[in-house]
């Protein structure tokens, strides 16, 4: 099968429809699938589910599908560093499905590995609980959250293979790796290309028969969302930090 196609809007071609859900890695703006998330925008389906730990910043990440308003329903744990969001939110154009991120990351896990639902205390005696089940399991109250799986996953990998086999870097570990099982086609993007056979077996993050299809994406930008410095130690007045 060949999973390698020549940019985002190819990789794309034919998986995307209206009324859609959609997993999103990355955490923040760290491992993002930027590029496959502008093919989204360009592509005009609208009416999405986007499933992802946080909704990007104004005009950046997740940020642009907000501003074409192709976004009905956000189902995340951290939305804090975007405006129109916010205000979207507010005004009632955008239903939001907030989770807290642990149970975010174990109700996505839980949908790769085929698990319905799950029990946890997190969220017990909170507006998170409310019309959910509950049970008493050795004299405590737990949560039932029921798993999240989509119709795609894109995701952003570090360095990968011809086969699909990926690898990720640091925060970008986050969500990605879970998000990639959990959904019925998973497009990823891939800053490193190697030669199958090049990844050691042992470091493989994403086992390649969970790729379908994938892009190169040698120039991925990396963005910082505040950007926070101090004086170095015996820095003089008016040194850069």
């Amino acid at each position: 099968m060949r999973k390698l196609y020549r940019d985002a809007r190819e990789a794309l071609a034919g998986l995307l429809r209206d009324e859609m859900t959609i997993m999103a890695g990355g955490f923040g703006l760290c491992g993002i699938p930027e590029m496959l998330i502008e093919a989204i925008r360009a592509s005009g389906v609208k009416g999405l589910t986007v499933i992802s730990n946080n909704a990007g910043i104004d005009g950046a990440g997740l940020g642009v599908l907000l501003e074409t308003r192709q976004i009905r329903k956000m189902v995340s744990s951290y939305v804090g560093e975007n405006r129109l969001f916010a205000h979207q939110f507010l005004a009632g154009e955008l239903e939001v499905e907030f989770t807290p991120q642990g149970t975010l990351a174990e109700r996505i896990r839980a949908g790769g590995a085929g698990i319905p639902a799950f029990f946890t205390r997190t969220g017990v005696g909170t507006p998170v609980a409310e019309g959910k089940e509950t049970r008493e399991f050795g004299g405590r109250t737990y949560l039932m959250e029921h798993a999240l799986f989509a119709d795609l996953a894109i995701v952003h990998a570090w360095k990968g293979d011809h086969e699909g086999n990926l690898v990720y870097r640091k925060t970008a570990r986050n969500f990605n790796p879970v998000m990639a099982s959990a959904a019925s086609v998973t497009v990823a993007e891939v800053e490193t290309l190697v030669s199958t056979g090049e990844i050691d077996p042992d470091h493989i993050h994403t086992p390649g028969i969970f790729i379908k299809r994938m892009i190169h994406v040698p120039d991925a930008p990396k963005r910082i969302e505040q950007r926070t410095v101090r004086r170095r130690s015996g820095a003089v007045a008016g040194e850069e930090a």
